[in-house]
């Protein structure tokens, strides 16, 4: 097998002039910080890899695997048609939080809702990209254009700060058939920092996960369950 370690500094040269526009809406810092660009890599990866490169999974380093990490290569099998990246849900009502203004000006949406109906948003723990579908995808390449993100984050109102993920989240709502949704064994979230900041009662609507957790994600600094 072999392995490719790729310079840093080299990846966020190229990646700056394609995530630049949308840092500003989607960066924890105020302004566009070159070294931020890196959060955004998943977004533009398919910009970046080599053509021969056709499926890449992008995970977090805060994961305990329960099985094989190769199962989860099937699940590019499962992409429905027209769909370019596999992502499991957002465990906690975050977006429910960041979606506030567009939920109130618009009672009935779905954005925010919890699973299994709602659009909770996405967690970009554990990402399946499938380069080539991202490459051949028009609607995926024009979103990233700076006057579509902008159109979309006036729309929702959005500002976030979870980098690609929140970028993944807003497209979402908008056109959900660009991805298939990973079961959440695939990315068991463990955080539970907004149960205790004003969304106690809703909770764990959005944190419940039935089946054999394969893959844990100790996100907020959470402790992973010993074996």
């Amino acid at each position: 097998s072999q392995v490719i370690v790729h310079d840093v500094n080299e990846l966020t040269e190229k990646l700056f002039p394609i995530v630049e526009a949308m840092q500003k809406h989607f960066s924890a810092g105020s302004g566009t910080y070159y070294s931020d660009s890196i959060f955004f890599l998943s977004v533009a990866m398919h910009r970046i890899m080599p053509k021969e490169i056709t499926q890449i999974i992008q995970v977090d380093l805060d994961l305990k695997y329960k099985t094989n990490i190769r199962d989860l290569f099937d699940e590019f099998d499962n992409f429905p048609e027209g769909a370019v990246i596999g992502i499991a849900r957002e465990m906690q009502p975050v977006y429910r939080h960041t979606f506030w203004q567009y939920r109130r000006e618009n009672p009935q949406t779905k954005v925010g809702e919890p699973p299994p109906d709602g659009l909770p948003g996405f967690n970009s723990g554990v990402l399946l990209l499938n380069l080539e579908a991202m490459r051949q995808s028009k609607l995926y390449n024009q979103l990233l254009e700076p006057t579509m993100v902008q159109k979309l984050t006036e729309k929702y109102h959005f500002k976030g700060h979870l980098g690609d993920q929140d970028f993944f989240t807003m497209v979402g709502m908008e056109h959900p058939d660009l991805f298939h949704v990973l079961d959440c064994t695939w990315n068991r979230q463990l955080c539970t920092w907004w149960r205790d900041h004003g969304y106690s009662d809703v909770f764990d609507q959005y944190f419940q996960c039935e089946g054999e957790v394969k893959i844990y994600h100790g996100n907020c600094n959470t402790p992973i369950p010993e074996d």
